[in-house]
């Protein structure tokens, strides 16, 4: 298997090069978006792209665009020392593959990138939205971050009482675990005071911002909640006002 990595700092691109290629794949790098897309050509010669995302030049997410007009079924690895977990949502929304936090581990790279030759289905790149779109905020159960994904996700028998069941894949070690996300009634009902809409802790809404969660952790912390539980305890101002316009629950 072959890999491109994108990245304008030498000493980040030879720690990849070197983690990669001590766990048998071939390595080709680039030091700046145009080179990398050089380098890419039709993609032909790569199996998957390291690219980071804040470049001299043409940044991470302008090469993303570029890349995939070539070629829409590439498997593209964001990586960024700088970005949120929107960021993350956005490049996906693009046709990004995974997202990688730097600064990363051996295994969160080996995990990104195993993840990203994972037998899921590539994203293609998509519209951005318009102004006038409906402000469902996307789903993110597909995004992988620093080598785990949030994976397909079983019935939860308590999502009536605000639980919702997540499955997280490990890439690098190959395992799985469950994660279950709750919802703070305190939260529901703040939800509820400010947007004018009672939406149940059951439904869309909420497991939209229960996946949020997990997927913020995921980012931060670079391993699986401790005790497999976390608690939506909170949402933005721009949640609100999305719940305020929600047509779904």
């Amino acid at each position: 298997m072959r890999v491109l990595i994108v990245d304008d700092e030498p000493h980040i691109r030879e720690m990849m090069r070197l983690t990669l290629e001590a766990a048998g794949y071939e390595i080709g790098e680039a030091a700046d978006g145009e080179e990398g897309l050089a380098r890419f050509g039709d993609g032909s010669g790569y199996d998957v792209v390291l690219l980071d995302q804040k470049m001299p030049g043409i940044d991470g997410l302008e090469t993303l665009r570029r890349l995939l007009a070539r070629t829409p079924d590439a498997r593209v690895v964001m990586v960024t020392a700088f970005a949120s977990v929107e960021l993350a949502v956005d490049a996906m929304r693009l046709g990004a593959t995974n997202f990688l936090r730097k600064p990363m581990t051996p295994e969160a790279l080996r995990g990104a990138v195993v993840g990203a030759l994972s037998d899921r289905p590539a994203r293609r790149p998509a519209e951005r939205p318009t102004p006038s779109a409906h402000p469902e905020r996307p789903s993110i159960e597909a995004v992988t971050l620093n080598g785990f994904g949030i994976v397909a996700a079983p019935s939860s028998t308590d999502a009536a009482n605000g639980e919702h069941t997540f499955r997280v894949r490990h890439f690098a070690a190959g395992t799985e675990s469950t994660v279950t996300v709750s919802i703070d009634p305190e939260a529901v009902a703040r939800v509820a005071r400010l947007s004018r809409r009672s939406l149940q802790p059951s439904g869309a809404f909420w497991r939209g911002q229960a996946e949020r969660l997990l997927a913020a952790f995921l980012w931060s912390e670079g391993r699986v909640p401790g005790n497999g539980r976390l608690t939506v305890q909170d949402v933005s101002r721009d949640d609100i006002d999305v719940a305020a316009a929600w047509q779904f629950d």
